[in-house]
């Protein structure tokens, strides 16, 4: 995903298989089958989506680093058996200028003027 994330940010077109797998290949040392069958797990799932290019898939992400990150939070969340108690002890555990952007997403969402 990391990959794919980098390559939209740098206006890139969709990857290939063997453009996720090249790089990679300083990280790690997967076969190309490894990496086929990962994206397709992935495209599968929803977590991406495929075109064909020739005898290949391009793949790209369906959601933004952000986004995913937010599904996987909502997920941790419905995991738990007091949705209240997760979320205060979350907010206890954030840091000052983190409460700020929680403040200033929740006054946005409230429809007031942000706090200053």
């Amino acid at each position: 995903m990391e990959i794919l994330w980098a390559r939209e940010d740098a206006g890139l077109e969709a990857a290939t298989a063997r453009d996720v797998s090249r790089a990679l290949a300083g990280d790690r040392d997967l076969a190309h089958t490894t990496v086929m069958t990962v994206l397709d797990r992935l495209a599968k799932k929803g977590f991406l989506e495929r075109e064909r290019d020739g005898r290949a898939w391009r793949y790209r992400p369906v959601a933004s680093r952000e986004g995913y990150v937010t599904e996987l939070m909502l997920g941790a969340l419905n995991e738990t058996g007091d949705r209240d108690a997760a979320l205060a002890h979350f907010v206890r555990s954030v840091s000052s200028d983190e409460v700020d952007v929680i403040r200033q997403a929740l006054a946005g969402l409230m429809g007031e003027d942000p706090p200053v």
